[in-house]
């Protein structure tokens, strides 16, 4: 396993990070969930990325079981705050003061921890002032409840509005966490360079375009029983953007390219999200530990430019990078 530090910040992560966002309590067994945690921990992977909402609370109570009894000082966890948990009250959700509060020790109970070393605005609020959201966050920061703070699918605007109270407040905010892959590049054009300005690093969720950049989906063939794309809990809604046939197409003529670089199309797809310098770790999930074996052999891997071209070339025409992809709910 490789490390890089996150963001401007003394914080170092795993370049490949163990997330376990639609499988933990929801989509696998306990017993499947803990071998894949243990698998992550064998591989050398020690930063682990949940939240809050995930099956409504669970994958934190999972995540805080397979954590327990190991050297919290090797570990960073990660989670989030912003979406509904419990029984939906008008405190509920968001990012204010009340809800922050509430919703960290509740996260610090299902962890099994005393602190968490990353805490993550799950989504920007357009109803709470930032200030008051940034306050919250500071106060926990200075409880030492929580070492650093972080955002997820932010846009270019949000993150710098945060950045500017985050420095007046002396808040540690060192981290985006976008959707970011080879086909879904709309962190590129804006959020990337407001984050490299403000000393931001990204943490990629779905770096293989939630399977589709594994290539088990094949064009004009449905999808394979039991894959994210037959999952009406949550993965279909997700996937359904990638599974157009000239999409497909273009994906299975990367297949040759990830087999000439001696890598699986899965690890091409992680390695390359790790080649773009403003990215500290990517997010793995997993349903079966050898999903986790596969997907780590990515760390360390150096893309020549040649090939990164010849990906490009594949793929134009299919690429999303229009930014304003990056947006909250409004409510």
């Amino acid at each position: 396993m490789e490390f890089r530090r996150l963001g401007r910040s003394g914080l170092s992560v795993s370049e490949i990070a163990y997330g376990n966002w639609l499988t933990h309590g929801s989509q696998i067994e306990e017993d499947q969930a803990q071998a894949c945690i243990k698998a992550a921990l064998d591989a050398g992977i020690t930063t682990f990325d949940t939240a809050d909402v995930y099956a409504n609370t669970a994958a934190e109570s999972v995540l805080g079981r397979g954590l327990a009894g190991q050297r919290r000082e090797s570990l960073e966890i990660a989670t989030k705050v912003f979406w509904p948990t419990g029984p939906g009250g008008p405190n509920d959700r968001g990012l204010g003061r009340k809800h922050i509060m509430e919703s960290c020790h509740a996260s610090l109970k299902r962890l099994q921890t005393d602190h968490i070393d990353l805490y993550q605005a799950h989504r920007f609020d357009h109803s709470v002032p930032l200030e008051e959201t940034f306050l919250a966050f500071a106060d926990l920061v200075r409880q030492g409840k929580v070492l650093y703070i972080g955002v997820s699918e932010w846009t270019a605007e949000e993150i710098t509005r945060g950045a500017a109270i985050a420095r007046e407040l002396n808040v540690p905010f060192i981290s985006n966490q976008p959707q970011y892959n080879m086909l879904w590049r709309v962190i590129e054009p804006q959020v990337v360079p407001a984050s490299e300005r403000e000393g931001i690093s990204q943490i990629v969720w779905s770096p293989i375009a939630q399977g589709v950049l594994t290539g088990k989906y094949r064009p004009g063939q449905p999808p394979p029983a039991g894959s994210r794309a037959t999952d009406e809990k949550g993965g279909a809604n997700f996937v359904k953007r990638f599974l157009q046939d000239d999409v497909l197409e273009r994906v299975a003529r990367l297949e040759p390219l990830a087999a000439q670089a001696g890598l699986s199309l899965a690890q091409l797809a992680v390695a390359w999200v790790l080649q773009n310098p403003n990215v500290s770790s990517a997010i793995i999930g997993a349903s079966r530990p050898e999903q986790v074996h596969e997907n780590v052999k990515a760390a360390g891997v150096k893309l020549e430019a040649d090939l990164l071209t010849e990906i490009d070339t594949v793929l134009l025409g299919v690429v999303e990078d229009d930014p304003r992809h990056t947006q909250s709910p409004r409510y």
